[in-house]
C-alpha cells in the first residue's frame, strides 16, 4: 500500500509541476503580446506626431528584454 501512495504522490507533484510551467508560459506569452501592443501604440503616437522617439525606443527596449528572458515563441502565435 506504502509504494501505491508514493507513486501517486509522485504522480500528483508532477502534475503539479507541469500545470506550472504551462501556467508561467501561457502568462509569459500574455506579457510578450502586451509589450508588443504598446510598442506598436509607440510607433503609432510617434507617427501620428503625439508620441516621441523615446518612448518607441523603452518600448523596443522593453520588448527586446522579454524576449531575452522568455524567448520569441509568442510571436509566432
Amino acid at each position: 500500500m506504502a509504494g501505491f501512495l508514493d507513486r501517486a504522490k509522485e504522480q500528483a507533484q508532477r502534475g503539479l509541476t507541469q500545470g506550472k510551467q504551462k501556467l508561467d508560459d501561457v502568462q509569459a506569452q500574455r506579457a510578450g503580446g502586451d509589450l508588443l501592443k504598446k510598442l506598436g501604440a509607440a510607433y503609432y503616437a510617434e507617427r501620428r506626431g503625439s508620441g516621441s522617439p523615446e518612448a518607441t525606443q523603452q518600448a523596443l527596449q522593453a520588448l527586446e528584454s522579454h524576449i531575452a528572458t522568455h524567448g520569441d515563441a509568442f510571436l509566432r502565435s
